[in-house]
């Protein structure tokens, strides 16, 4: 990744070009324009995310500290962050804009993720873990760790080969996954799909396959081993893709979602779409 001094520069100009243009839209508040500017808010979020920064707290001190020269006003960390969610639109939209800039692979994968918000053990009734589309935390089953959790799941579409993510929502914890591929798939030409084992089902697969679109499960570690030697490897390989894609917005080694640290599902919302935006842009090798 380019030093932090380009970085900053780069990401604001994207950010501030898309604003200025109105190619992405800013909802209109009440009062006077605010000191720090909208993109500088987007641009400090953006650039957060992208050096996986998880304290806010310790990121704004940080700026405030060592790049005054660049952001003179920064806002507040209840100000700021009050501000983030107002715009979480804006990550969206820019998102949608990178990625549209590349043509659509003909085969895509799906899968979802454990997004959990808070331990099991402290989960006493009902709780303020609500967000939009009446969407609450619950309890499910992460298979990836053998574990259960307490929250939401992150579900995306993304390209099998070059793993941009083409679409994406937050989903109940306990789910049907072949529920959420047909959202994600919603009005999608495609030549196949490279699915989980969470998606095994033959009535589902022939619908597709009706429409033309190949439906390819990817094999267990116990279906590999009765695999012919010669094909296990390129078996694996496709199977480490779905994983590898989850992992770099996910996984500690990555962009550290599953670490999100939101307070409620309105703010894990936010850092989703900023988190999203940022696999997008270093998929596409913009930063």
């Amino acid at each position: 990744m380019m030093p932090l001094s380009d970085l900053f520069v780069e990401v604001y100009v994207r950010i501030d070009d898309a604003l200025v243009s109105r190619a992405v839209p800013i909802p209109r508040r009440p009062g006077p324009p605010p000191a720090c500017s909208d993109a500088e808010v987007l641009t400090l979020a953006v650039v957060r995310h992208l050096l996986e920064r998880r304290s806010e707290r310790a990121w704004l001190a940080e700026v405030r500290r060592d790049w005054a020269h660049y952001f003179p006003r920064v806002p507040h960390r209840s100000e700021f962050n009050r501000r983030v969610r107002w715009l979480w639109g804006a990550f969206e939209y820019l998102r949608q804009q990178a990625a549209a800039t590349l043509p659509v692979d003909p085969w895509q994968q799906i899968d979802t993720s454990a997004l959990p918000v808070k331990h099991p053990s402290r989960v006493r009734g009902p709780d303020a873990w609500d967000g939009p589309n009446e969407l609450h935390a619950g309890f499910g089953r992460d298979a990836a760790h053998a574990e259960w959790f307490y929250g939401v799941r992150l579900a995306v579409r993304t390209d099998l080969g070059r793993r941009v993510v083409r679409a994406w929502g937050l989903v109940p914890a306990a789910v049907d996954e072949r529920a959420v591929a047909d959202s994600l798939l919603a009005g999608v030409t495609c030549r196949g799909l490279l699915l989980d084992r969470g998606f095994v089902s033959a009535p589902w697969a022939a619908g597709y396959a009706q429409r033309g679109i190949q439906v390819v499960v990817a094999h267990s570690r116990a279906d590999r081993q009765r695999l012919p030697a010669a094909v296990r490897r390129p078996v694996a390989a496709l199977r480490n893709r779905i994983e590898t894609t989850l992992g770099e917005i996910t996984d500690v080694d990555g962009l550290r979602l599953a670490r999100h640290g939101a307070h409620t599902l309105w703010g894990l919302l936010t850092r989703t779409a900023a988190t999203l935006l940022a696999h997008t842009w270093l998929r596409l090798a913009y930063v």
